[in-house]
């Protein structure tokens, strides 16, 4: 299909990669993989032939046709979405029009007998063939099927494309390419503003297309589902693997570790044979095997051990202010655009210390809940935000916020205060911005350096309350890792909006499912979700037609007995009250274990008065009772 040939980049006398080459063939689906700024998109900007190499070369076949979906699009139109997706038929309404101009020309003629006549009738036919080839006779057909598989909905066809958001823009763009069946497909972060029905539709339609294909993602599943070979940008050069993702990480580690056995031995060998020359360098009886030794060294193939890049983001959220039992209650919220209801009659409690997920098709209304919490925007009902909450907040086009005029260190410098003003090179280190890095421009940066800049400013101040909607969008598979892990290290409230299956498993406790205006809660991770759903995967969430209820329903409109709605209220009165008791015992909790904690530093430091250990001893018999007390209240 196409060849690269010795290709390098070179932007500021550091090799963004140096003198590499491979081949792509027919209908190949190869990942492209490593860490976020290793030259990922800049390798596709080159095969689509928007940039040059420094050096090196793209061999591509002659009329070879490429479609590029870049990870950042700017589109400035006022067509309907229709029309709009309709320019990837070009050579059709080309077709056509060759094909309307010869029967116009034949119902002008009358010479029906005629060679010429004979000729156009010919035309008429190869033209006809021609259409057909092109899909020209399921044009409408296809793109319905495109555009719903990518989460449209008909009424929205008609709609002009100015009227939606950035992520339905690049769908819309998406489906262009798509439906343009290009020779080669080079996706850029295909799945970023995707929802999960619509990462299925993907999958199952680039598995059966014929189109070689270049994929840059951070789904891990969307890798292995789509993809049978992975080449890695790593400091520079490219390690090509004959294996979807899952497979290289195993192959990866395998070759490396035989690279340093091999070279380990490697270089006990060339120790001993140096020891030997070295021995008996002067001994005469031992002049030829010393020459022998120091030709068998000059002719040896040394072992070299892949270099391997160990930079790695480091991110830990400072520890999270005391806060009130209930950072979050929602009760009664509705919420409308015009005559659209995004949301009906909901309620909500997150308490303070848990780690919930917010999951469900795009236009369910998770993002609008959230920007109603962070009072973005107007609403119905009632939402309270607890006593000392202090929220950090990364919205879903964080990234795009940045000012790109300015430097990687201006945009920190600027947010920052106080003492934290002098540590603003050592922060940007631990997230990879160390060195000349930190002068970067943030119109140079990739997607995933932009995340991770947006990400600093969330812990220049302690917050007890995370709400992060698509925080790993554009974020490598390390870095992913690494955000995790710091989530759940973090000890204060989080709520996940997100359609990254492995970074929520294991990650939350609670999902709150948005469904047909209404929000239903799941107790358990995504695992016991999927399982209560029955479902084997996240993807079959959007095509399961359950209306979720509200989590709270008001017993007053189930048609029950009168004597049924008075026991469930009963239970409802007694079920608030244990609630108030178990606030008042995790405040007294709280207490206790400061108290405790200050008498022991007090004790480590040397000081052993009677008193005090009476009155630590009493208070660590008060501290077990009342967890026993909140275990039982709790259950």
């Amino acid at each position: 299909m196409f060849s690269v040939n010795g290709l390098t980049v070179d932007f500021t006398g550091t090799p963004l990669f140096e003198e590499i080459s491979f081949q792509v063939n027919d209908k190949e689906k190869i990942a492209l993989v490593g860490k976020n700024g290793a030259g990922k998109s800049t390798m596709l900007k080159i095969f689509a032939g928007l940039q040059q190499p420094t050096h090196g070369s793209v061999s591509m076949p002659k009329g070879v046709k490429v479609g590029y979906l870049p990870q950042h699009l700017l589109v400035k139109d006022d067509k309907t979405v229709l029309d709009e997706v309709k320019t990837a038929f070009e050579g059709v309404f080309a077709k056509q029009k060759e094909i309307d101009d010869t029967v116009a020309e034949l119902d002008k003629r009358m010479d029906y007998e005629s060679e010429d006549y004979a000729a156009l009738i010919e035309r008429l036919d190869h033209l006809n063939s021609e259409m057909s080839m092109l899909g020209g006779e399921s044009m409408m057909g296809d793109i319905e099927k495109t555009l719903l598989g990518l989460g449209f909905v008909r009424k929205d066809f008609e709609r002009k494309t100015m009227e939606f958001s950035g992520g339905w823009r690049m769908r819309i763009e998406l489906a262009k390419i798509l439906l343009s069946k290009p020779d080669i497909l080079l996706l850029d972060e295909p799945t970023n503003h995707l929802d999960i029905e619509s990462i299925q539709w993907l999958e199952d339609f680039l598995k059966t297309s014929p189109s070689a294909l270049l994929l840059v993602s951070h789904d891990r599943s969307f890798l292995d589902a789509v993809t049978s070979r992975t080449i890695e940008i790593s400091l520079g050069q490219i390690y090509d693997y004959k294996a979807n993702y899952s497979k290289y990480v195993e192959l990866r580690k395998e070759r490396r570790e035989q690279q340093i056995r091999a070279y380990e031995n490697q270089q006990k060998m060339i120790a001993d044979t140096e020891d030997f020359i070295e021995r008996f360098r002067y001994k005469a009886t031992k002049a030829v095997q010393v020459q022998s030794r120091i030709k068998q060294l000059e002719k040896l193939e040394r072992i070299e051990v892949d270099l391997e890049d160990h930079s790695q983001l480091r991110l830990k959220f400072p520890p999270a202010p005391h806060s009130g039992v209930m950072p979050v209650e929602i009760e009664g919220l509705t919420k409308a655009y015009a005559e659209h209801v995004v949301l009906s009659n909901v309620d909500l409690q997150i308490k303070r210390g848990e780690k919930v997920a917010f999951v469900g098709k795009n236009g369910e209304g998770k993002s609008t809940l959230v920007k109603c919490i962070m009072g973005e925007i107007p609403y119905d009902g009632i939402l309270k935000i607890g006593h000392g909450v202090k929220i950090g907040y990364f919205a879903q086009n964080q990234a795009s916020l940045l000012d790109e005029n300015l430097t990687v260190f201006d945009t920190i410098d600027r947010v920052a205060v106080g003492d934290i003003r002098t540590k603003i090179k050592d922060i940007l280190g631990a997230f990879m911005f160390g060195g000349e890095a930190s002068d970067k421009c943030v119109g140079v940066l990739s997607g995933g350096e932009r995340s991770r800049l947006a990400m600093i400013r969330l812990l220049l101040e302690p917050v007890n309350l995370l709400i992060l909607d698509e925080p790993t969008n554009h974020l490598d598979m390390r870095s992913k890792d690494v955000l995790k892990e710091a989530i759940q290290a973090f000890d204060g409230t989080v709520i996940v909006v997100s359609h990254d299956r492995d970074f929520m498993d294991g990650l939350v406790e609670k999902v709150y499912e948005f469904c047909d205006k209404k929000i239903k809660q799941h107790i358990g991770g995504i695992k016991e979700f999927l399982e209560e759903k029955k479902l084997e995967s996240l993807m079959e969430l959007d095509k399961i037609s359950d209306v979720a209820v509200d989590i709270n329903d008001d017993v007053t409109n189930v048609k029950e007995g009168r004597a049924e709605y008075e026991k469930r209220k009963e239970e409802a009165r007694a079920a608030k009250k244990k609630e108030r008791d178990i606030a008042a015992i995790e405040e007294r909790i709280a207490k206790l274990e400061g108290d405790l904690k200050q008498m022991e530093e007090r004790f480590a430091s040397g000081e052993c008065d009677v008193a005090l250990v009476e009155t630590y001893n009493r208070m660590k018999k008060e501290l077990d009772e009342r967890m026993y007390e909140w275990e039982i209240l709790v259950e």
